[in-house]
């Protein structure tokens, strides 16, 4: 079983192990203080995006180092935005959607998957099954991450499609560490989505 999931690792250099092991780290402690509405989601998650920036540059995901480098300017906007407030008070609170996020939510995804599909064929990059998958992984994230940056909660709705899907594609790849963290992410976004429905809830009562 071991042998299953990480032979691939057999001819990685050891740091390119390191790098990976604490971009996951750091990953998982992001989507944690995401999910405790915590604004160190942006610091600890501006770390892990950055190491995988140069991470998936090496691997050939354009689609996905995009995504992150994205991550990285959203993570300063959002902590930005997240430490706004009037009169004492936090001036953009836990919310939902509204119309115009909506059209904008698919403005986003369109246009990204275009963005992303430019950039794979101009490099000659659909050559594998993967490619088309994290085309349109790209356009999810890229909307997630701007709802979280806008505390919406549906941004943990396509946190939890992306995480879904990028499980078999980074286990297709061969790295097993970033499948299985997905893997998590993916159980700490439904609680995460639980538990700014609660809050809401709360505001309502």
């Amino acid at each position: 079983m071991l042998e299953f999931l990480f032979s691939q690792y057999e001819n990685y250099p050891n740091y390119e192990i390191v790098l990976e092991l604490g971009a996951i780290f750091f990953g998982l402690l992001s989507v944690w203080f995401a999910k405790k509405d915590n604004i160190w989601v942006f610091p600890t998650g501006i770390i892990n995006t950055a190491i995988y920036v140069y991470l998936l540059w090496k691997w050939s995901l354009l689609g996905d180092m995009m995504i992150n480098f994205y991550y990285v300017v959203m993570s300063i906007y959002g902590w930005y935005h997240w430490t706004r407030k009037k009169d004492n008070v936090i001036e953009f609170p836990i919310s939902r959607m509204n119309t115009a996020e909506k059209k904008w939510s698919l403005i986003i995804f369109v246009l990204t998957i275009a963005f992303v599909v430019i950039v794979y064929t101009f490099f000659d990059k659909f050559t594998h099954w993967t490619s088309y998958v994290d085309t349109f992984v790209t356009g999810i994230f890229f909307v997630g991450m701007w709802l979280m940056a806008k505390r919406k909660i549906e941004n943990w709705i396509l946190w939890i499609i992306g995480d879904i899907i990028s499980i078999p594609m980074y286990f297709a790849k061969g790295y097993s560490f970033t499948s299985m963290q997905y893997l998590l992410f993916t159980i700490i976004a439904i609680y995460g989505y639980l538990e700014w429905k609660s809050i809401l809830q709360e505001k309502k009562v």
